[in-house]
């Protein structure tokens, strides 16, 4: 639907400056997976960080493991992606990593272990043939690996949020006094 639930609904016709914020936080959190209180620390971690701070937002959550995988194609979601982590399926330079908040480096081997190769949906990754890996990983789908030739930049940060609006929004947050509702008006 194009309007918002309930009885009152469709009598709602603008939205405010901070609900357009939020809405864009919480895409962005649906979309990567992420809660609120680990999203509040990849942007505070993004804001401390040298260069634009959404364009650092979106790296932190690029970089992600779970995303990488689902990002190759060995998962058909995120969600998936996120559960065949967690499950212990792959390996990041030859060390099983089952945290899918794990942030892949430059120069990281990330495969599907061994044992897993031969799991269906590793199986249907390969006859899938996604080739539309990013262009900061490489892929050898054959052989269930690829690895991380630099850190995602350019085209491979435009999601579909506007993170201007997120940035907007948690600098609104950090104007308030001591998380308090006592906000200085300025």
């Amino acid at each position: 639907r194009a309007y918002a639930p309930g009885e009152h609904g469709q009598g709602r016709h603008k939205v405010s400056e901070y609900g357009l914020q939020l809405r864009e936080k919480q895409k962005a959190k649906r979309l990567y997976g992420v809660q609120e209180k680990q999203f509040r620390r990849y942007f505070d971690e993004a804001e401390r960080q040298k260069g634009v701070t959404g364009d650092n937002l979106l790296r932190l959550l690029e970089r992600r493991l779970d995303n990488v995988v689902y990002r190759l194609g060995f998962a058909a979601s995120r969600p998936q992606a996120r559960q065949l982590v967690l499950h212990g399926h792959f390996t990041v330079n030859g060390h099983k990593v089952d945290i899918p908040s794990y942030l892949v480096t430059t120069g990281d081997t990330i495969a599907v272990k061994n044992k897993s190769k031969d799991a269906m949906v590793f199986q249907a990754a390969k006859e899938a043939g996604k080739a539309s890996a990013p262009s900061w990983l490489e892929s050898d789908l054959e052989a269930l690996q690829a690895r991380a030739v630099s850190l995602p930049d350019g085209e491979d940060l435009d999601g579909p949020t506007e993170v201007h609006l997120i940035v907007e929004l948690y600098s609104r947050k950090s104007s308030c006094l001591g998380g308090s509702r006592l906000c200085v008006k300025g």
